[in-house]
């Protein structure tokens, strides 16, 4: 089946039917030109035997001699029928019955029998189909018939005639021999046409291999070109595609390459789209932006809505777009563009540059609210010192003990500005990388129950359940005690401050892969999203509306965050408003 598909078994098929068209048309005309020749020649010989015989039968008309004569020299192919009159038919002795013209015949044939009427020189091909069964040509005679001159009254008859059973064996040689020649032919013709379709295929199938190679990306592959028709001009073409195509993909590689590295060092994210909202491409700020999006939303939408309704205003009026999204308290400013065709004549899609812009926002709100925290952290104390230093100069206390009460009131008020002094400086110093751990080994179960114990009594105070959850005893870690203790005592103080009355704080230590976590958590007031990003940020306070009793400094999370880093842990907060919130740190296992 292979071979009738290959252009060899097509070239072989091909110039075998036409060698074998060409053939029988030849043979037809020549099986044609021999019957007709040898019908001719046997037409001739038959009239001029006929003629000779008529001569010979007329110069013996009265010895007798002439029939003798006559049926002597008559070869056997022939038979010869003497009619003297339309009564008297002598039939030459060769002739058997079944091959017996009947004597009317001649009489009652048109042709034949104006050989009596006419006395002309008749030729004629008999069939005797009425009286034998009928059969192909070779069945026919040829019949020559002259005129016969014994007397004037009366003219005869010579006919002579011959089967054309002859041109059978004629017929079958010359088929025989036509049919050799077309063997020989079709031999000649497949070598032939084999060797010629192998000289054009070998090349053609080196190409399809080439093909195939280049289609692998495989682009050094060459065809050899060893000749210098058609075909080696063709694999000449085919290899200068081949080092084009390879020059292309090359720059192709080196452009998409280059464009890869530009979207991944970009600090703003990237995204593409399709007509229906298929993301295309994106690089990894985007990525993360994507990763962030279902912890807020729903997971079924890819994107955020308003970034949904900002690609389809960008493909619906083919201008540019901006808008702003918040997403677990981080804020990105998001243009969207639309993307052309080739051809700039329809929109394909959309290009989406996502900046981040929570760092911006969060330098500004430490601005303003350095400035502000910082003026009203300082403003009350120093008014205090300023008015009941202006008491004491007025004399306007009355008695000593009221004295003294002022000059407590201005040692308390001191030491507040110095305690908030002495805080920005060690703030200051541990972000400046300036801070000492010593670590220690500690049993972490009953570190964290004795830090919790000493704040029982400030819980029942405020009418709070503390309790702590440890997950194994006897637990030994190294880490820094007097750091973590500081950090740990910062968010129970602040957990107790944050709950209200009959609320529960939980403190549970877990042991994790790496290392170890602890968490305070409680159900207090909570903190609202758009404050989450900056809870660690120096000076930060919640509302103090929701605090209870005297607020602080606003630098204790900051602290405790600095102090994780320097355990090169995480410091991570949870929260959602009215419902409670969780710090956790985790402390990695020390190497």
């Amino acid at each position: 089946m292979r071979l009738w598909r290959s252009v060899v078994g097509k070239v072989w098929m091909t110039i075998l039917l036409l060698v074998s068209f060409v053939l029988i048309i030849l043979t037809i005309l020549l099986i044609q030109f021999f019957e007709k020749y040898h019908v001719n020649q046997i037409e001739k010989s038959l009239s001029d035997t006929a003629e000779k015989i008529s001569r010979i039968i007329e110069s013996h008309r009265n010895d007798g001699l002439g029939e003798e004569i006559v049926f002597e020299i008559v070869d056997a192919p022939m038979r010869v029928v003497i009619a003297y009159d339309k009564e008297k038919f002598h039939y030459s002795p060769n002739i058997e019955e079944k091959n017996k013209i009947p004597a009317y015949v001649f009489l009652n044939d048109d042709e034949l029998s104006t050989v009596f009427t006419e006395e002309k020189v008749v030729k004629k091909e008999l069939s005797l189909s009425d009286l034998h069964d009928p059969g192909s040509r070779f069945r026919n005679y040829l019949v020559a018939g002259v005129p016969l001159h014994l007397n004037d009254k009366e003219t005869g008859a010579i006919f002579i005639y011959q089967s054309l059973g002859v041109l059978k064996e004629t017929t079958k040689q010359t088929a025989n021999l036509i049919l050799l020649a077309a063997g020989i032919a079709i031999v000649l013709t497949t070598i032939f046409a084999f060797f010629l379709s192998t000289r054009i295929t070998a090349p053609l199938r080196k190409m399809k291999e080439a093909a195939f190679e280049l289609s692998k990306g495989n682009f050094d592959t060459r065809v050899p070109f060893l000749s210098q028709d058609e075909i080696g001009e063709l694999a000449i073409a085919f290899n200068q595609m081949g080092k084009r195509l390879k020059f292309n993909m090359n720059v192709l590689r080196q452009e998409k390459e280059q464009l890869t590295s530009i979207l991944s060092s970009m600090a703003d994210g990237v995204m593409t789209f399709s007509r229906d909202g298929t993301v295309l491409i994106t690089n990894p700020p985007a990525e993360r932006f994507l990763q962030q999006w279902p912890i807020d939303g729903n997971e079924a939408d890819p994107i955020p809505p308003e970034m949904a309704d900002l690609l389809e205003q960008a493909i619906a009026d083919e201008k540019e777009h901006t808008g702003e999204l918040t997403i677990q308290g981080r804020y990105y400013v998001v243009i969207v563009s639309p993307l052309y065709t080739h051809d700039q004549k329809s929109v394909r899609g959309a290009v989406a540059v996502i900046r981040d812009m929570t760092e911006e926002r969060r330098l500004d709100k430490l601005r303003i609210d350095f400035v502000s925290n910082v003026s009203h952290e300082l403003r009350t104390p120093i008014a205090m010192l300023q008015g009941y230093s202006e008491a004491i100069i007025d004399d306007i206390a009355g008695s000593e003990e009221e004295k003294q009460e002022i000059v407590k009131i201005i040692y308390d008020e001191s030491l507040r500005i110095g305690r908030l002094v002495n805080e920005l400086l060690d703030l200051a110093r541990m972000e400046a990388g300036h801070i000492t751990l010593n670590f220690e080994e500690v049993d972490v179960g009953a570190f964290v129950e004795r830090i919790t114990f000493k704040f029982q009594t400030i819980a029942r105070d405020n009418k709070i359940e503390l309790q702590s959850h440890i997950d194994k005893e006897n637990i030994m870690f190294s880490l820094d005690p007097d750091k973590i203790e500081q950090v740990l005592t910062n968010l129970i103080d602040n957990a107790i401050r944050h709950t209200h009355e009959n609320g529960k704080i939980t403190v549970t230590q877990s042991i994790v892969q790496g290392g170890i976590t602890i968490s305070v958590q409680d159900d207090g007031t909570g903190i609202p999203e758009e404050d989450l990003p900056f809870v660690f940020e120096r000076f930060y306070k919640a509302d103090k509306a929701r605090t209870r009793g005297r607020a602080g400094t606003g630098l204790g999370l900051a602290i405790a965050k600095n102090i994780i880093d320097a355990h090169h842990g995480q410091l991570t907060v949870e929260s959602k408003l009215g419902e409670g919130t969780t710090f956790t740190l985790f402390l990695p296992n020390r190497k």
